[in-house]
């Protein structure tokens, strides 16, 4: 009878240890990503100090409790291009989708920066 328990002991958590593998490393964009983002995010508020690292740190953060990175991807790949100029920008930036995505990222981005009192 104990043999019966311990075997099922095991079997439950040899099925829930790559769930947990799996939920750990749900929304995990790569590090290159993250500095990228934080780069940029630090250069465009002016602020090359710690407070405007964290704070932006902290955003990106919380863009990916939000989103998935292919969805971030996506989306805020979209908000770049939305911006793109002239006659070959038009494919990247006049469909409907784009805007739709481009929206989305900011309305993500900006409640992030919200949390993290990022002005």
């Amino acid at each position: 009878m104990k043999l019966s328990r311990l075997a099922a002991l095991f079997i439950t958590l040899a099925i829930s240890m790559p769930v947990a593998a799996t939920a750990q490393s749900t929304n995990d964009f790569p590090t290159t990503t993250r500095v990228e983002y934080v780069l940029e995010c630090m250069q465009s508020h002016s602020g090359k100090n710690y407070e405007s690292f964290y704070k932006c740190s902290c955003v990106i953060d919380e863009i990916a409790k939000q989103a998935s990175f292919i969805e971030y991807a996506e989306i805020s790949t979209a908000s770049k291009y939305l911006r793109l100029g002239g006659e070959r920008g038009a494919e990247f930036r006049d469909p409907e989708q784009v805007k739709v995505m481009a929206k989305k990222y900011k309305a993500i981005e900006g409640k992030a920066a919200d949390e993290c009192f990022l002005k």
